[in-house]
């Protein structure tokens, strides 16, 4: 750039008297109707300014005290997701449930929380983030304590299905929050964060129901699991009355109902069949919800693209996929998720069962790739700011290096393998899945303007959770049916293992698609369209 602007160019001793020629003093630049404005004239532009600044509402500001309070909204529901895996056992032994109604533990907690994500980040665009971030919070309390007293395994079904529809109240608001209250660099390690926590709870959440379960306090067995919940969350809403900016929609639409109805179908029709149909021996019933799914998803679709055309607010806008950050990042997100809960699964199974290892072991043979992924997730601001998306495609492949270390350990020393020999594999694969996972948000959400956060928040938790609950039943249905069939644990986890790790490299390739693969990702929404999606 030309250094005309430079203050160090201006040095008075550079300054000739040649310079100033009296044929650059052009008698008409005098002329007092070409002159700047007048001192009155500054002074009441600069009153008007002020005036107007007066009336504008400040844009809400996220603080680090804020952000690590709507953080525990992220945490609690991702550790709930994974904490029950390591309990099952004690809860059949003590309530005498049926494996499908064990399964329902599970499965009624992710489809209610995937069936309404969308709908809770629309809610808080219109009747404001902060307020139902204390509602779904608030709620969550409750349902955990109903969950820790249930009397019997129906009643349990029933609180954990309620648990996860006030999880969908709360988790949208996060990033909805964090898109409207913060800019910049604040928002890249806002995002970052976000991430980080979603991941380490997820291995959290196994390593804290290990703990809980082994201790027995009080002889409760697995009722601390979701009793820890309680003074957690009596905390959280304190400090989130506080810390926690209030933001909203400047112009709230309607509620989307037939869309609100065609999505929760779709979500319902794949679900269900697919958490519970393996232990059911696939009744005809599961095989028509499949088919009826995709049949669902389309009318959906079409129904979205028709109501926006016509000037309507749809509940899941089609142009948000014009945004080539979430078109891209979502296609990488699904199959992420579906591996890395999954994974978690099989895991689970494999040291319990296949290992005879104890709940508390099978949980702090996680610690190695907790830590990795935390001290990873914790630097993936830094790595954004100089590579750019090229550190998903590193994550992909450190990820599938860590999964194929792991793989050839099992094969190698199987059956005597011990869980500490585990660790060199899953620590990698957590430096992998910390650099994947913590940015992918970030780039995700790049280019989504801060008016459309509670959609775009949405949908991407709405994925997040789905692909989770799907990696679940896929991946953990086929280990299973390989265990079963005589085949072997170890044989059902390296298969699941090799479908891993084909997708990770998959994940990496794809990243190339991604914003700031040649640059920087553009995190940062212009602050006009951050004001104007304040109220």
């Amino acid at each position: 750039m030309p250094s005309a602007l430079n203050p160090s160019t201006l040095n008075p001793s550079t300054l000739k008297p040649s310079t100033l020629k009296p044929s650059t003093l052009n008698p008409s630049t005098l002329n007092p109707s070409t002159r700047g404005p007048s001192a009155a004239a500054i002074s009441g532009r600069r009153r008007l300014a002020a005036h107007h600044r007066a009336d504008r509402p400040e844009l809400p500001t996220l603080t680090s005290a804020g952000l690590t309070v709507i953080l525990v909204g992220v945490l609690l529901p991702m550790i709930d997701f994974f904490i029950v895996n390591v309990a099952l056992p004690t809860i059949d032994r003590d309530l005498g449930a049926s494996q499908p109604v064990l399964e329902l533990v599970v499965s009624g907690y992710a489809t209610a929380y995937a069936l309404l994500l969308v709908l809770g980040g629309r809610l808080g665009d219109s009747v404001g983030r902060k307020r139902l971030f204390l509602i779904g919070m608030a709620a969550f309390t409750v349902t955990s304590l109903a969950c820790g007293l249930a009397p019997t395994a129906l009643f349990l079904v029933i609180s954990r299905v309620a648990q996860g529809a006030s999880a969908a109240l709360m988790v949208p608001q996060v990033l909805s929050t964090i898109q409207a209250a913060t800019t910049g660099d604040r928002r890249a390690r806002a995002l970052g964060r976000y991430g980080a926590a979603g991941g380490i709870a997820a291995v959290l959440g196994q390593v804290l129901g290990g703990v809980l379960v082994s201790a027995n306090i009080d002889n409760l067995g697995w009722r601390p699991i979701f009793l820890v919940n309680v003074p957690i969350g009596l905390v959280g809403l304190l400090l989130a009355r506080r810390y926690v900016p209030d933001t909203r929609h400047g112009a709230p639409a309607p509620i989307d109902g037939r869309g609100t109805i065609l999505l929760g179908i779709t979500v319902l029709t794949l679900l269900i069949p697919l958490t519970e149909g393996r232990s059911l021996r696939w009744p005809d019933w599961t095989i028509a919800m499949l088919v009826v799914a995709p049949l669902a998803a389309l009318a959906f679709i079409g129904y979205e693209t028709r109501a926006e055309r016509a000037g309507r607010v749809p509940l899941v806008p089609p142009s948000l996929l014009r945004h080539r950050s979430m078109r891209a990042g979502l296609l990488l997100a699904l199959p992420f998720f579906a591996g890395f809960g999954g994974f978690m699964f099989c895991y689970a199974l494999l040291v319990q069962v296949g290992l005879h290892a104890s709940a508390l072991r099978a949980g702090l043979g996680l610690v190695p790739m907790a830590a990795t992924f935390l001290i990873t997730s914790l630097s993936t601001s830094r790595l954004l700011a100089r590579f750019g998306a090229k550190v998903l495609t590193a994550g992909g492949l450190l990820q599938a290096a860590g999964l194929i270390v792991l793989a050839a350990t099992v094969f190698l020393g199987w059956p005597h393998v011990s869980v500490p020999e585990l660790a060199p594999g899953l620590a990698i694969a957590g430096i992998g899945q910390g650099m994947l996972m913590s940015p992918l948000f970030g780039v995700v959400l790049s280019e989504v303007p801060p008016t459309s956060a509670g959609a775009g928040s949405g949908v991407l938790a709405t994925t997040q959770q789905t692909a989770l609950a799907l990696g679940v039943a896929t991946l953990g249905s086929l280990f299973l049916a390989m265990a079963g069939d005589g085949i072997g644990i170890s044989a059902g986890f390296l298969w699941v293992i090799g479908i891993q790790v084909a997708i990770a490299v998959g994940v990496a390739a794809g990243a190339t698609a991604l914003p700031g693969w040649r640059s920087r990702p553009a995190t940062t929404a212009s602050p006009e369209l951050a004001v104007a999606g304040q109220h």
